[in-house]
């Protein structure tokens, strides 16, 4: 069992917010991960938004073939931030040697490019320190996309917190949005790309559930996107998805529930959209889902999404006020973190809708 949960905000927040989000919700899940995506980020990245970070763990060795190949392929580094890790005994993480988080300027001959060349670049350069460190199992490339930072890891995740120093509100990491999980993959092996969220191309999603359509998803998009690979995780089909309606056939996003779970023949029938409906269906039919889960999104452009499978056999609420809207699987996470909030107002989204969340933190809601 997983539980996920997600943060937007008028003002910057620290982790220590999607925690005390997560924590309440402990006995829905294991204690052996914590993950969070940052995006829209203040605190030591502010200066550099423009610049793509680059967020990876790794030993010694693999430290120096990030910085050799990055070197190589013209990128400048601008800003790079270390966390001092407090790794005292007793702390239940299973940590790598280093964490870095590094800022860099384009190649000079990509400074005149265009916004999507720019964006293909920087998809292609994490894919080669990717293959570069699995080699011999020298690190973890997380993400490398302007204003997003990716932290990943293995063990307790308040260990962890204490670990990176995530309960110190210390100005150091703040955003406007955050995406976390507590728990790592563990219905497969325990390997740090498999915990959620995962990210793609300003693209971040996590998935409290399970897809049976796993190998179906799979072997489907293996053949649509360079990017789609590792599998590590069913959930990961899900994100891949979501980047291919929205990003590659730029489709509207109440288009990503129709795909992932369409409507029955017959009401699909019925409907002025109905042939658009059918041609989804018959076209893009190895991306529908099946099972029990929920699905928390966050966009490039900072909206966030959630919804459910085609019964809602996995639980999800949405709750704010004025400052902030939060998602997550519990509403005792709510409790802590929004104890102020009209709790008459928070929205348990059902099997054929989708939420979206502005970044006026107005709630959009679509029903399928």
């Amino acid at each position: 069992m997983c539980r996920i949960g997600s943060i937007k905000s008028t003002t910057p927040i620290p982790p220590s917010m999607a925690l005390r989000l997560m924590l309440p919700q402990q006995e829905g899940h294991d204690n052996s991960g914590f993950a969070m995506v940052m995006q829209d980020l203040e605190g030591v990245f502010a200066p550099h938004k423009d610049k793509p970070l680059l967020s990876f763990a790794c030993t010694g060795k693999g430290k120096q073939i990030a910085d050799d190949y990055m070197d190589k392929k013209g990128f400048i580094p601008v800003f790079q931030w270390i966390p001092d890790l407090e790794l005292r005994p007793g702390l239940k993480i299973a940590a790598m040697p280093n964490y870095v988080f590094s800022n860099y300027d384009y190649p000079r001959d990509m400074r005149g490019a265009s916004r999507e060349a720019r964006e293909e670049l920087l998809l292609d350069t994490r894919l080669a320190l990717r293959r570069l460190l699995e080699k011999e199992g020298h690190g973890f490339v997380y993400s490398f996309w302007p204003d997003v930072l990716t932290l990943k890891e293995i063990g307790d995740p308040a260990d962890i917190a204490v670990c990176f120093g995530l309960w110190e509100d210390d100005g150091r990491l703040l955003a406007k949005n955050i995406v976390s999980q507590c728990r790592q993959n563990t219905n497969y092996a325990i390997v740090r790309y498999a915990a959620h969220p995962f990210f793609l191309q300003g693209y971040t999603l996590c998935a409290n559930g399970e897809n049976t359509f796993y190998t179906k998803n799979t072997e489907f998009q293996k053949s649509l996107h360079r990017g789609y690979i590792g599998f590590e995780s069913d959930s990961q089909n899900f994100l891949y998805t979501l980047h291919y309606v929205l990003r590659q056939l730029k489709w509207p996003i109440k288009y990503y529930k129709h795909v992932i779970t369409p409507l029955p023949f017959v009401e699909a029938e019925q409907r002025a959209d109905r042939k658009e409906l059918s041609l989804i269906r018959e076209s893009l039919a190895h991306l529908e889902i099946n099972g029990p889960n929920t699905i928390i999104g966050l966009l490039p452009e900072g909206q966030m999404i959630t919804c459910c499978d085609s019964k809602k056999l996995r639980p999800v609420v949405v709750g704010g006020n004025e400052r902030m809207v939060a998602i997550t699987s519990e509403v005792c996470g709510l409790n802590v973190i929004l104890p102020d909030r009209d709790a008459s107002e928070d929205i348990y989204p059902h099997e054929r809708e989708m939420v979206v969340i502005d970044n006026d933190l107005a709630v959009r809601r679509w029903n399928q």
